[in-house]
């Protein structure tokens, strides 16, 4: 009986191996047969109970045998099909067609010109700074010496948080150059991109948010000059080698002496038009020397240490590199507009 037996897999293993269905149905046909819930193979392990007991352990080995036959057989015949399937397929491709176009993405006309300001100055060494949207009265005013009568302060100028007289959206990201010099030493050397918040009404030529990028250097003999100097590398890189730079007298209650920066304009040549306003000069950015009160406030030592800061707007320079005349498409997210700056890197 238990010769029977084994014979009787031996013949099904056989089976197994010789098996060449061609087709998708016999191949299924072939699974069924073999490895379905009711396969030929599961009432032969029924029959172990005719096996003397010295040769279960053989009996088994010989089922599993069989079992793994037919897996094997099923995945080999499987991927024949499939590769038959996929020849079939390349027949009919046309491989000198040209390709199915993939859209393009764009990056923003504001973010082209914030990495490439930055870029600039990160040739000259300053980090990249960052910090919270959402800042103290400390940090955004009282630190960088603007008293408490300052217009800025005004809620017509500042975005409070509600039934908050402390907590503030960030008008300005000289709140980032204060935490910076509260938590380091000089020298420092940092640029601070990023967003503001000002409660302004929106029109073509302003809006209640936009982009900054400020710039610290703190240390030991900082002077007006390196100042200069730091922004006429700047222009130069930014606006071409042939720009002018001049620095106006103004007033920022941060700096003192305080500038207006102005290039010389690089859209007409300085021959006069509508984005110079026919002067030849176009205003870019406001700068100084770090009042010492800040570096007080800051808990630097104003008497060992001096520094300049500078801060622009960044849709403003986007406005000038780009020719656009209404600030508010900048916001608007319209994909005809952005369309525009597919090309930009």
């Amino acid at each position: 009986m238990a010769k029977e037996i084994f014979a009787k897999v031996e013949q099904i293993i056989e089976e197994i191996e010789k098996a060449a269905p061609n087709d998708k149905d016999a191949v299924e046909q072939f699974r069924i047969k073999y490895l379905g819930t009711k396969n030929i193979l599961k009432p032969l392990m029924g029959e172990i109970r005719n096996i003397p007991n010295e040769q279960k352990k053989d009996f088994g080995q010989l089922m599993n045998k069989a079992r793994q036959a037919a897996e094997s057989k099923f995945e080999q015949l499987q991927s024949s099909l499939d590769s038959a399937a996929e020849a079939a397929g390349a027949g009919d491709l046309d491989l000198t067609a040209p390709g199915d176009p993939i859209p393009l993405g764009s990056r923003h006309p504001i973010a082209t010109t914030m990495n490439r300001i930055i870029s600039i100055f990160e040739k000259m060494g300053f980090a990249i700074a960052s910090e919270r949207e959402i800042e103290d009265d400390w940090h955004n005013f009282t630190a960088m010496n603007t008293p408490e009568d300052h217009p800025a302060r005004d809620m017509q100028d500042t975005y409070y948080l509600k039934d908050s007289t402390e907590m503030l959206l960030r008008t300005h990201t000289s709140s980032v150059q204060a935490r910076m010099m509260e938590h380091n030493q000089p020298p420092i050397r940092i640029i601070a991109p990023g967003r503001v918040y000002r409660n302004e009404t929106i029109s073509a030529r302003s809006h209640c948010q936009f982009h900054q990028v400020e710039g610290l250097y703190v240390d030991e003999n900082v002077s007006f000059a390196d100042l200069r100097q730091t922004l006429m590398y700047f222009a130069k890189e930014m606006y071409g080698a042939d720009v002018n730079i001049r620095l106006r007298p103004s007033f920022f209650p941060f700096t003192e002496p305080s500038a207006e920066m102005d290039v010389s304009c690089f859209i007409c040549d300085a021959k006069g038009c509508n984005v110079c306003k026919y002067t030849g000069w176009v205003e870019v950015l406001g700068c100084g020397m770090v009042d010492p009160k800040v570096l007080e406030n800051c808990g630097i030592d104003s008497e060992k240490y001096t520094g300049f800061a500078f801060g622009m707007g960044i849709e403003r320079q986007a406005m000038m590199l780009y020719g656009i005349n209404d600030i508010r498409l900048l916001f608007e997210n319209d994909v005809r507009f952005l369309k525009q700056f597919t090309s930009a890197i």
